[in-house]
């Protein structure tokens, strides 16, 4: 059987009121044989670029970003592992893996990423290796922040309520697309 690819949609803010068409993101995760390709389809915002060369970037969260979360299943007992990959429009990336919440075991990891800017959008392709990836993936969740001070904004693909933005709350994340 062939698995298909699946398209999901950044259309809340973090906790849960709809966005307008115009911010909304738009992520294609496309299975190949050695890789998971994500194609990010979004509104560019114009925020400055990180003072750094695209490539894997500290704090990229800092910025205008999309960010997808992959999270497997954890042993019972066991802290839950995930892969959390940030994607800038100007080539800038950051994928952690992590064991529990917000507990790194690497950083920085290198992948295949370009963007390209078309006026007020912006698109990005990256290749995730299936070896980075939780062995079992089970649940995910998308989100996409813009803005500077005061009119910073934390979107979400399925929200995360709570008192505060917080993307780490694995508990909210949505059932896995692929098969």
């Amino acid at each position: 059987m062939e698995t298909l690819s699946a398209i999901v949609e950044v259309g809340f803010t973090w906790d849960g009121a709809p966005v307008q068409a115009d911010e909304r993101v738009r992520i294609t995760l496309q299975p190949e044989r050695d890789a998971l390709l994500v194609e990010v389809e979004a509104p560019f915002h114009g925020d400055p670029a990180p003072g750094a060369e695209p490539g894997p970037t500290a704090g990229l969260w800092d910025y205008e970003v999309v960010e997808l979360f992959v999270a497997g299943l954890a042993p019972r007992g066991k802290p839950t592992p995930y892969l959390e990959i940030e994607l800038g429009p100007w080539g800038h990336h950051l994928v952690l893996d992590l064991m529990g919440v917000r507990n790194p075991i690497r950083t920085e990891i290198p992948i295949e990423y370009v963007a390209r800017r078309l006026g007020s959008r912006w698109h990005g392709s990256a290749r995730i290796p299936w070896r980075m990836l939780p062995a079992r993936p089970a649940r995910f969740n998308a989100y996409a922040i813009h803005g500077l001070g005061e009119g910073r904004r934390y979107l979400a693909m399925t929200p995360v309520p709570g008192p505060h933005p917080d993307f780490h709350r694995l508990h909210c994340f949505s059932p896995w697309p692929l098969r």
